[in-house]
């Protein structure tokens, strides 16, 4: 609604001429406990199904196969560049030169905050300066930041930052978020499992540089800016455990376990 009230008119580079400007701002929102209930929108663009699938591309890569730049397919996904970050010249050529390894970056995170979790070193970025840019399609996503902070009763709370060059509010943010902060979790998971205690997720801090409402999306975008106005948020949104979010939710995960592309979409969830 702030952005949809209070946002610069500015025009995009996937405007269509009849296009009216988009509605633009940087944010910064800050979310206390990502998995406090109710966490999921009713009326986000999508599904339960695209949902999950999206969550499983981030967490588990289940699409990192459809990255072949060469053949004008995806040239990335935010599993590929987090876990296996591997920069080159030209993204486009299959033949062009890989001089670095492959690095787990999230991995690192786990080694790094395992061992010293007050650091400020435990970051993941996904750009490419050699490459990104001259691509169609660069990554939204820039960066990871986490770090290890005292919870309740001595415990200890992983927090993370993610920074976005530019973001699209009304299709893309929601699931963005939902995906990130699952990647959040895993993290804690994984740091609570070198160190040999808990580690719960703490807030999440969402920063974009750009985070926009297309002018092509207006006509549907103000319908729900106008649900959002009249009515509370509990009756526009679902406990995680809701009985029919659970069972789309499955049913999606049992598709994609038989074919991940079933959930298959043209566009990317973060321009």
């Amino acid at each position: 609604m702030a952005v949809w009230d209070k946002g610069l008119e500015v025009k995009t580079q996937y405007d269509k001429p009849e296009d009216p400007p988009s509605k633009d701002a940087t944010v910064i929102v800050t979310i206390t406990d990502p998995f406090n209930e109710p966490r999921i929108h009713k009326n986000f663009p999508g599904g339960p199904e695209e949902l999950e699938s999206y969550r499983l591309e981030v967490v588990s890569g289940i699409h990192d196969h459809w990255i072949d730049p060469a053949a004008g397919k995806w040239t990335y996904t935010y599993h590929e560049r987090l876990f296996a970050y591997c920069p080159v010249e030209n993204i486009r050529s299959a033949d062009a030169p890989k001089p670095f390894r492959k690095v787990d970056q999230i991995q690192y995170i786990i080694d790094y905050l395992s061992q010293a979790g007050h650091s400020r070193r435990a970051q993941a970025i996904t750009w490419m300066p050699t490459a990104d840019p001259q691509t169609d399609d660069p990554p939204c996503l820039q960066r990871l930041w986490c770090r290890l902070v005292a919870a309740d009763a001595g415990k200890l709370s992983l927090n993370m930052n993610t920074h976005w060059r530019s973001r699209d509010l009304y299709k893309a943010w929601f699931m963005n978020v939902y995906a990130l902060t699952e990647l959040q979790r895993m993290i804690a998971e994984g740091i609570s499992k070198k160190m040999n205690q808990p580690v719960t997720v703490g807030r999440y801090v969402d920063i974009s540089d750009s985070l926009h409402i297309y002018g092509s999306y207006f006509a549907e975008a103000a319908a729900e800016v106008e649900k959002m106005r009249k009515s509370p948020f509990t009756e526009r949104a679902w406990e995680s455990t809701h009985p029919a979010f659970e069972m789309m939710t499955q049913e999606a995960r049992e598709k994609l376990a038989q074919d991940p592309d079933c959930y298959a979409k043209p566009g990317r969830h973060d321009a």
